[in-house]
């Protein structure tokens, strides 16, 4: 893999926000590149990510992960499946006041994480390494997942996470006619979002679900 200098990432990251039409400032980009580089260090010996271009990281994970920013309305979210951390990291970065909760059932993953939060002082966030199905916390006003699970998984294993007014996050591809038509009982599509995801090939969507 070629190196890649930190001018042409911070350029990258920049035009991509900019593309976005977000207001984050100087202090969080740094955050973010500094998260982006911590990500690219550990790769190399964990895999916790199949992409291995710095570059496609970028618009692949840091821009895919920017691109919710406008959505996020809480004061506690979780964000389930989060791998490596996304888009929880980056968004406990953009919401500095957010209460950001991470879970995953890798330890890998989760320990990278920890690490990132260490590094980066990222005081309103929790990390925890578990599988969805036995967490049982105080209910979250948002639950985001990032290509975790069909949105009928998705529900049925967080269910007891999302408050009974919160609301479901899927952050999916195309849109997912299928799977809306089998979600559970009691649960319906409020609102889909397209999302303009600056370097991303194909459509990307973010859906917000609810209780009936």
């Amino acid at each position: 893999m070629n190196q890649v200098s930190q001018e042409i990432l911070e350029a990258k990251l920049n035009k991509g926000i900019q593309q976005l039409g977000l207001d984050i400032n100087e202090q969080q980009k740094d955050q973010l590149l500094r998260y982006l580089n911590l990500l690219i260090k550990w790769n190399k010996a964990y895999n916790l990510t199949a992409v291995r271009d710095p570059l496609e990281m970028i618009d692949r994970h840091l821009i895919d992960s920017l691109s919710v920013v406008p959505y996020i309305k809480a004061n506690r979210l979780i964000d389930v499946g989060s791998g490596p951390g996304l888009p929880g990291i980056p968004l406990a970065i953009c919401h500095p006041e957010l209460d950001v909760t991470t879970l995953d059932s890798n330890g890998k993953k989760t320990r990278f994480q920890l690490q990132a939060k260490t590094e980066l002082g990222l005081n309103n966030l929790t990390v925890i390494n578990e599988r969805v199905e036995n967490c049982n916390f105080e209910p979250f006003d948002q639950v985001i997942s990032r290509a975790f699970a069909s949105l009928q998984d998705m529900i049925n294993w967080t269910h007891q996470l999302c408050h009974q007014e919160g609301v479901f996050l899927a952050m999916k591809g195309l849109y997912p006619e299928e799977e809306l038509s089998a979600l559970p009982d009691g649960y319906e599509l409020k609102t889909c979002y397209p999302l303009d995801v600056p370097g991303t090939e194909g459509e990307r969507h973010l859906l917000v679900l609810g209780r009936r």
